[in-house]
């Protein structure tokens, strides 16, 4: 593809200017005709019996139009949810959460709205909470959720919504000369987005349009339809393109509420939350991983034993597909003779939690790269050569009967150690780490594209992907451009209208650029299967002797623009060509995850941190990242997708957690106690290393990019960390007072 006009250039993103400007319309910037703003009532803990809702002295506000209640709903109240309907629109007899809503005000204006919320008065008994692993699984702890609203089955009376168990050979009669156990911790942490989560809704004649900056708006239609008890014509999803979503605005939150107060009042209705409000609201699965793991003496992998226990909270969300997904491929990219999965998604007092960038990868990849680098201490080998040891080859599986290494995986590991100075000295308390980390793309999913050529040779793409900021919009007009040979500025792009687009399984997975890529490829090559046959038959030749690329039909003896050939044929009433594309992958019943992986996505972090030995205070001086990336359609795109993960995942390694106190209470809401990372922050020597070799099932033979780079930070780190300071703690974030701690308690004088 050396001589593609638009792939493989880094062309400016089609919104870019409007983003940064501040120009672009987002979801809480949009206003409808008398809306009447909404407020949500929550209480001051997670998990209470609610006696008594008492909204009189609310309802004299004034301005106030409508005050919701889960006894105003119908009943009983309805459940929703993306795969389990378990979640009530409001909550009546218990709340599960700290920030569960069991009320909602609808006002004339935002001040109404909040002082008769305030005005609520609501008598509650605060009940036990559950709230830590290890709490899930004792079965003394209160159930989370009503047994007779759960799947039936012998998991129905405990915390443990899933449980899976997958695996090959035989862990227990495997023998290993070096075996190592561990317990690992992950962090609960939220996505902070920039965009503030809101959701407006209004009545129409054909049923309810909601305005969401939702990941999935096809998935969203399916649900507030269900929820209402609709056909999916009588729900309209608009998505504004959101302003970062990273999986926290992937499925419904409050859209189901939001249509019933539209439907009862008969007005537009419009809620934004705070940034404490969606702390509350979204999160990610925090977790805690027991791995045991044996090598041979040349360090080879013999077998791994895992269990990894997810903390998903009150209701399912999306929750227990992150678990079966990130569990199935928990033993990374290496191969693996014999290996036992145990993995649970479960209940809890806790804030639902939902997709967040990796999809769970990150809390297995640190436990499991994180064994390899005690298998290399002890064993006497570089901890870059263990992990090329036990990387397969391109075409080799690592997983039985599944989809083989699909990338050039050593060579990554080789160019990430070389870029990182492995081999150079290095300084007093300063140490480097290498990890790799490994994500399934997309298994059963579809996507359908459109392209419109219009009677000048325009074209109008029309997709249901979301551009939440990874640059889907440019990279699929990019793909157009060169399918059809034209200027990329030649190409619009329409998104976000279940009205208007058609069906997109979820902007997810890092699954766009091959999934929908793919789509928009087939709806351009059928434009250019139109062109041909048109022209074809207006000068009577075989369709075979006629070409159309580069703007231009070539026939022999003669060529004509697009334009021209458009004009010739339909004539003075106009018209356009439609092409349709479509990419599927089938559920296949017989695999774990309904489908193989279509792509892996694979990424190489290499770290040097120096420790403060004073203050355990951990800064990052170097960060190497090298992904498979098959072809980079977009190369500046591609490595923005890698460093801003990476950036994202200094934030679990090193400052980011959620804080509860025993009522299950969120302490540290807000930007003020809530850290994340800063411009600070950001090593200086931060460099992305894109391995192509056209290899992957997209157009063009790309792969999927955009969580990559989030995988393996924690493990790079925690292995630099260990280096710099002898000590090793295996619970993230690694703050300056648990590395503080660490190394006094294992009293080494490091200075």
């Amino acid at each position: 593809m050396s001589d593609a006009a638009w792939i493989g250039h880094s062309t400016r993103r089609l919104g870019g200017i409007e983003r940064v400007t501040g120009a672009q319309k987002y979801a809480a910037d949009l206003r409808l005709d008398n809306v009447l703003h909404v407020k949500l009532v929550t209480l001051p803990c997670a998990h209470a019996r609610i006696k008594a809702i008492d909204v009189s002295e609310a309802a004299g506000i004034s301005g106030v139009r409508c005050i919701m209640t889960a006894a105003d709903l119908p009943q009983p109240v309805p459940l929703f949810g993306p795969v389990y309907a378990d979640r009530p629109v409001l909550a009546g007899a218990e709340t599960k959460f700290f920030g569960e809503p069991v009320a909602a005000v609808a006002a004339d204006d935002k001040d109404a709205a909040e002082d008769a919320a305030a005005l609520m008065h609501v008598d509650y008994e605060q009940l036990p909470a559950v709230l830590t692993v290890d709490a899930a699984l004792d079965s003394a702890s209160p159930l989370v959720q009503d047994p007779a609203r759960r799947k039936p089955g012998p998991l129905a009376a405990t915390n443990t919504l899933e449980e899976w168990q997958f695996g090959w050979g035989h862990v227990g009669g495997a023998r290993a000369d070096c075996v190592i156990e561990n317990d690992y911790v992950f962090p609960m942490v939220t996505h902070f987005a920039i965009e503030p989560h809101a959701f407006l809704a209004a009545p129409d004649e054909h049923g309810v349009t909601i305005w969401s900056p939702i990941q999935h708006p096809y998935v969203l239609q399916r649900v507030v339809a269900a929820a209402l008890k609709w056909p999916l014509s009588r729900v309209r999803i608009i998505a504004p393109d959101p302003g970062g979503g990273f999986g926290g605005k992937g499925w419904p939150k409050f859209e189901p509420l939001m249509a019933f107060l539209a439907l009862k009042t008969g007005r537009p209705v419009r809620l934004v939350l705070t940034l404490e409000e969606t702390f509350q609201a979204v999160r990610r699965t925090s977790a805690r991983v027991r791995a045991r793991t044996g090598f041979d003496r040349s360090g080879a992998i013999v077998f791994q034993d895992l269990e990894a226990n997810f903390l998903i909270g009150a209701y399912a969300d999306i929750g227990a597909r992150v678990v079966s997904k990130a569990s199935y491929c928990a033993c990374g990219p290496y191969k693996t003779l014999h290996a036992r999965i145990v993995a649970r998604a479960l209940l809890s007092h806790t804030t639902p939690s939902t997709a967040f960038r990796g999809f769970g990868t990150p809390q297995a990849s640190w436990a499991v790269e994180s064994q390899l680098d005690d298998a290399a201490r002890q064993l006497g080998i570089d901890r870059v050569e263990i992990r090329r040891r036990n990387l397969p080859d391109k075409g080799q599986a690592f997983i039985p009967n599944d989809t083989p290494a699909d990338g050039e995986w050593p060579l990554a590991l080789a160019r990430a150690a070389e870029a990182i100075g492995w081999a150079s000295p290095i300084s007093t308390h300063r140490g480097r780490g290498v990890a790799i980390g490994l994500k399934s793309s997309s298994t059963a999913s579809a996507s359908f594209a459109l392209a419109r050529m219009h009677y000048d040779a325009s074209v109008t793409i029309l997709s249901g992907t979301s551009d939440m900021g990874q640059g889907a919009r440019t990279v699929l007009a990019q793909i157009a451009a060169e399918a059809l040979g034209i200027p990329v500025d030649r190409v619009a792009m329409i998104m976000g209208d279940t009205s208007v687009v058609p069906f997109d399984s979820s902007t997810s997975a890092s699954r766009s650029t091959v999934f929908m890529g793919n789509a928009v490829l087939k709806a351009c090559e059928s434009i250019k299967t139109q062109l041909r046959t048109i022209a074809a038959a207006a000068y009577q030749i075989a369709e075979a002797s006629v070409a159309v690329d580069g703007g231009l039909v070539r026939m022999p003896g003669r060529e004509m623009t697009y334009a021209e050939l458009l004009h010739a044929h339909f004539g003075p009433p106009r018209g356009e060509l439609i092409g349709v594309g479509e990419e599927r992958n089938a559920f296949d019943a017989s695999h774990p995850l309904g489908g193989k992986p279509s792509f892996w996505e694979m990424m190489c972090a290499a770290a040097e941190v120096e420790v403060d030995v004073e203050t355990g205070m951990v800064h990052v001086r170097q960060l190497v990242l090298v992904s498979d990336i098959g072809k980079a359609l977009n190369p500046q795109q591609v490595e923005a997708q890698d460093e801003g993960a990476a950036v994202m995942g200094l934030g679990h390694t090193l400052m980011e957690h959620l804080i509860l106190d025993e009522s299950g209470r969120i302490r540290n809401l807000g930007s003020l106690d809530y850290r994340i990372p800063t411009i600070e922050d950001i090593p200086l020597h931060l460099e992305s290393i894109l391995i192509e070799n056209a290899d992957g099932p997209g157009p063009y033979g790309a792969k999927g990019a955009g969580e990559g780079g989030i995988l393996a930070i924690a493990a790079a780190i925690g292995s630099a960390v260990r280096e710099a300071t002898g000590v090793t703690v295996r619970e993230l974030p690694l703050t300056p007072e648990r590395i503080w701690r660490a190394m006094h308690e294992k009293q080494l004088d490091i200075q």
